[in-house]
Order: structure tokens, then sequence, then C-alpha cells
């Protein structure tokens, strides 16, 4: 039903919301939707499902690992690995801001048993900061068994890891006998924004997580990769955690649908996301830092003159632009396939007009 004005005339219609809030809000194209409908299934906790084999072997092949899994979110795959790799107790070196400890509701405690010690700052550290940081195990302390790397970073601006700072922490990581886990979550972000291959980027990693619901618009799922005797030990955590799928080749389809279909356009985002960023660096009372504009999502960092992040994120939306408060003064803005050029020009205009 078209709403009507006051006067009786038919209101203008108003154009679709400007989703920025996250990667993850993407739909399923026509074509996914059809693979998924087409998608050939069977039962994958008794490991029947021909659809989640070939995904799982095409990721491992990708990720130049012998095998991995598929389980349904991010989470639960760097969960997982936290439980594949650490006894109770132990300690597990993680970056500032990693998503382990923000946005994982307190399960590496909960579910493994680990203290997580942040190192580094804006979303990396070196093999230095590793040493610096290490706890052997005495009758004194906990010992460290693990370090964590985020590539891309969400918290540090969607930044990808620089090659030198990511030789050295496997460098020493290897010296000191620890394990490595990658949370590769936007791990294809890194691989368009440098050229690098997923499997170069992931060489000397014990365990590989890769999202196929972020950047690569799939709606749901994630895996773990690694050595087949770490995956082995994965799947009895799987279950354990509860992310034992049915006929779930419904949704391995759009995983493998997207790997055909949205890794290249990956440099889209990363163009739309440092055009965005790069015009509201113009607009007074913002902050952007521009070197940090390596993919998809832009940090905006505003005046202390400026009201709060939440009451601009309430103005934003009020005039159809979706984003997120990522602190008392930080909004975060994250570009995607369901996002334009001429959109992302639009929103950077209305955060203009609503300062």
């Amino acid at each position: 039903m078209t709403a009507k004005t006051t006067t009786g005339t038919a209101a203008p219609p108003q154009p679709p919301a400007i989703d920025l809030r996250s990667d993850t809000v993407t739909r399923p194209s026509p074509g996914m939707r059809a693979a998924m409908a087409a998608a050939e299934v069977g039962d994958d906790v008794l490991g029947e499902d021909p659809t989640v084999a070939r995904l799982q072997a095409r990721v491992a092949a990708l990720l130049g690992t012998e095998a991995s899994l598929f389980v349904p979110s991010g989470t639960m795959a760097n969960q997982i690995a936290l439980k594949v790799h650490c006894e109770p107790s132990d300690e597990v070196i993680v970056s500032d801001g990693a998503h382990v400890i923000w946005h994982e509701m307190g399960g590496g405690a909960a579910l493994a048993g680990v203290q997580l010690v942040a190192i580094g700052r804006g979303g990396t550290f070196t093999g230095d900061d590793v040493e610096a940081a290490y706890r052997p195990a005495t009758t004194l302390q906990s010992p460290t068994r693990l370090v964590c790397v985020e590539n891309t970073h969400n918290r540090g601006g969607g930044i990808v890891w620089p090659r030198p700072a990511l030789d050295s922490v496997v460098a020493s990581a290897r010296r000191l006998g620890l394990r490595l886990h990658l949370d590769g979550a936007r791990l294809m972000n890194a691989s368009v924004a440098t050229g690098e291959t997923p499997a170069a980027l992931a060489a000397g990693f014990d365990t590989v997580s890769l999202a196929f619901s972020k950047g690569l618009g799939a709606p749901v799922g994630s895996v773990i990769a690694g050595p087949r005797p770490l995956v082995e030990r994965a799947h009895r955590f799987r279950k354990m955690f509860g992310g034992g799928m049915r006929q779930a080749g419904v949704i391995a389809a759009a995983a493998l649908y997207a790997l055909d279909h949205n890794i290249a356009r990956l440099v889209d985002d990363h163009a739309n996301a440092r055009l965005l960023g790069e015009r509201l660096a113009a607009v007074s009372g913002l902050s952007i830092e521009i070197a940090s504009l390596q993919s998809n999502i832009v940090m905006v960092d505003l005046d202390p003159r400026l009201p709060p992040a939440a009451e601009i994120v309430t103005r934003l939306g009020s005039r159809g632009v979706l984003a997120f408060p990522f602190g008392p003064r930080r909004i975060r803005l994250v570009t995607h396939l369901d996002v334009t050029r001429e959109e992302c020009e639009r929103a950077a205009q209305i955060f203009a007009e609503v300062l």
C-alpha cells in the first residue's frame, strides 16, 4: 500500500537503507540461492554430505592444509582452535582488540579455560612482542601455549598484517615452541589487498579459520583448517559445542558459490571503503586514519565537540544510513557486495549533513 501525505497525495518512495553496519548483512544473490536449492545433501554428522565434503576439500587446498572442517560460525572456529591447542589454564597471546576477546562472549574462559593476553597496538604485534609476553611453564605461572593472529583485523580498522610482522611472529612462536592459529575470518580480503595467495598468508600456522558469511556474502558458515590429526580432533569439539549439522550441504553450496563468484569483487569493497573514508576525512570534526583504509572497514573517530557516537548513529539511521557505534566516540562503517559506490557517496554526504 502506498503511503499518503496529509494532503492525500502519494508520498515519494524512500530509497532503501544504506546498510554499513557489517559485511554480515548481505543477502544471498539469486545465483547463490539457486545453488543452495540444487545442493546434493546427506547427514554431515555421519560424514555423508557430499557438498560439505567438496567444500572442505576445496578450502583445504585453498589454504594449503591437509584438511578442513565446516562449522556454523567464525566464533565457533576460533573457540574450537583454542580447545584443540590448549589445556585449561594455558595462556594465549592475542592482539589488542582481538575478535576472540571482544566478540566471542568470553568463550575462551568458559569453553577452553584459557587466559587471553593482549599485546601490540592497533591489531598487530611483532615477534619481539611475543618473546616479551612469553611465559614458560613453572610452579608459579601458567604457560604460554598459543599465539593467535587476526588478519584482516576488525577493530584495527580492517588493516592487513604487514608481511615482516607476520613472519617475525611465526618465527618467534616456532623458536619458543608455541602453536599458532590464524583467525582469517576476512583472510580473502587480506589476500586481495596484498596479492598474496590465501595459502601464502596461512603458511606457518597450525590452524586457520575462514568465514564465508562476511565479505564473501554467504548466509552462514566458516571453516577451521589444518593438519588432518588436528582437524579430526576439531570434529570432537564441534560436536561438543553443538555445531554438528545434518543436511548442511544447503549452506555449504552457498559457501562454494561464494568462492567461485565473490572473491575477485572484494577489490570493489576496498575501493568503496577508501572512497567513503576519504570523503569523511574532509568533514570537520571527523578523523579517519587514511593509512588504515586497507580493506573494507572504515573507523570514524569523533571530535570531543561532537555528540557521542550512539547519538550520531541514531541520526544517521533516521536518514537511511545504518552504522554501528564502536565505542563512545568511534563509529565503524563496513562496505560489502550489497552497497554500491554511489551509495557510499550518498552516505558520506548524509554523514556531513547530520553533523
